[in-house]
């Protein structure tokens, strides 16, 4: 089913099913890279288990219609980025833009980037900021070695990276400060090896040799981020819950399958099967004194572990947050402003967030609100089982990366109308 309303309102049954099993979309972040790099090498092969969340489709529809003058990659963030780099090797002129949320999220990083290596990228309204003319480049006569920022976004690193067989010379990247969400970036790499790509990476730069991309059939992970809102589900529940999941590893190529060692601090259990089916327990969840991580390496937990640390009212200290402010929205801000609706008490900075005091359950908040973000919706769904009933202000933006949540939520006695 579809979730088309503005609206939507979810409420806990008698009780929740002891027993469920989910088989949740590809990973849109392998999926992603698997396109453009399919795209570089002009080869199509097989590729099973692709995500089907909005992202990936606005990457699938970017790149088919790539020969067209303007391209509008709405709240893609990644598809953005990734197709910058792309459109900035094509011998023609491409104008690139995105919703008014994404005018606002910073590229200068991969803009100046790019041009060092030949490209010709200019902005077309505020500088630093989409939206991008991109013209004819002249590889030739690029630099061949960068130096980046990668305490920004592991997304700009990643889109040289899969750019840089195709370049006259290849390209070595130098990074310069902590190194943000570094999971991606060694997702990227694996992935460019696996399709053929001749790569070296040393302590703090990355040599790729010029070459060509070798397609072959490929079968995307399921998405480890997806996966984190059962394990809330399960680490909140007071009774026994099990989950069961297709398609994820324990050597998986994404960051974010660190949910499972996070939620070890929870009594949370998780088994992993050789033919890739993971289960969830919670027979021995338990109230830790105290949680600190640092969610330098998997930012996208974060919303995640706060809504589980505020719901069973663990003093905790989530660090490594500075991407959050560039996402769909200022997650650190959303996260306190929607927690203190409900009685926490939090104290954050632009790197971090404190949990003082958890979640009043007699404070049933009206509407939480999804600031536009997926991750906002389905990091608080669980606490349907603090409140019994929640109403959620958008019930369509989880389709940006989970179109299936609701009806996947479900499944674990959930009611949703």
């Amino acid at each position: 089913m579809k979730y088309y309303m503005s609206s939507l309102k979810i409420s806990l049954n008698k009780s929740v099913l002891s027993e469920v099993q989910i088989q949740i979309n590809g990973s849109k972040s392998i999926s992603n890279r698997v396109l453009l790099i399919q795209a570089l090498s002009n080869k199509d092969a097989k590729i099973t288990n692709i995500s089907n969340s909005g992202d990936t489709k606005i990457m699938q529809r970017l790149l088919k219609n790539s020969n067209e003058l303007v391209l509008d990659a709405g709240d893609a963030g990644t598809a953005f980025r990734f197709m910058t780099a792309y459109l900035a090797l094509l011998p023609a002129k491409h104008f690139l833009t995105g919703s008014s949320s994404m005018l606002k999220r910073p590229i200068s990083v991969l803009v100046e980037a790019l041009n060092m290596i030949g490209a010709k990228i200019s902005y077309a309204g505020k500088n630093g900021y989409p939206p991008l003319s991109i013209g004819t480049p002249n590889l030739e006569k690029g630099k061949i070695e960068l130096t980046i920022n990668a305490s920004v976004s592991s997304q700009y690193i990643s889109a040289l990276l899969m750019i840089a067989p195709c370049l006259p010379y290849g390209l070595t990247i130098k990074t310069e400060n902590k190194v943000v969400s570094e999971p991606y970036i060694d997702m990227t790499i694996s992935l460019m090896q696996y399709f053929g790509a001749n790569i070296t990476k040393f302590e703090n730069s990355i040599k790729i040799d010029q070459g060509k991309y070798n397609i072959i059939p490929y079968e995307v992970e399921s998405d480890w981020s997806a996966a984190s809102y059962f394990y809330a589900f399960a680490a909140i529940a007071q009774s026994n819950v099990s989950v069961s999941i297709k398609t994820l590893y324990k050597n998986s190529l994404q960051g974010d399958s660190h949910i499972a060692d996070i939620m070890q601090s929870f009594g949370i259990k998780t088994t992993f099967s050789d033919d890739g089916t993971i289960l969830i327990d919670n027979r021995e969840r338990k109230r830790p004194l105290n949680f600190e991580y640092d969610f330098s390496n998997c930012p996208d937990l974060a919303q995640t572990v706060a809504v589980v640390c505020a719901a069973l009212n663990v003093p905790s200290l989530l660090s490594g947050l500075s991407t959050l402010k560039i996402k769909e929205t200022d997650r650190i801000v959303a996260l306190k402003t929607e927690l203190e609706n409900m009685g926490a008490e939090l104290d954050v900075d632009n790197e971090s967030l404190r949990i003082l005091k958890g979640l009043d359950p007699n404070l049933s908040p009206k509407q939480i609100n999804t600031w536009n973000d997926h991750r906002m919706a389905m990091s608080f769904a669980p606490l349907v089982l603090v409140y019994g009933t929640l109403k959620f202000d958008d019930a369509a933006v989880v389709a940006k990366s989970y179109p299936e949540f609701w009806d996947d939520f479900k499944k674990l006695g959930i009611s949703i109308n």
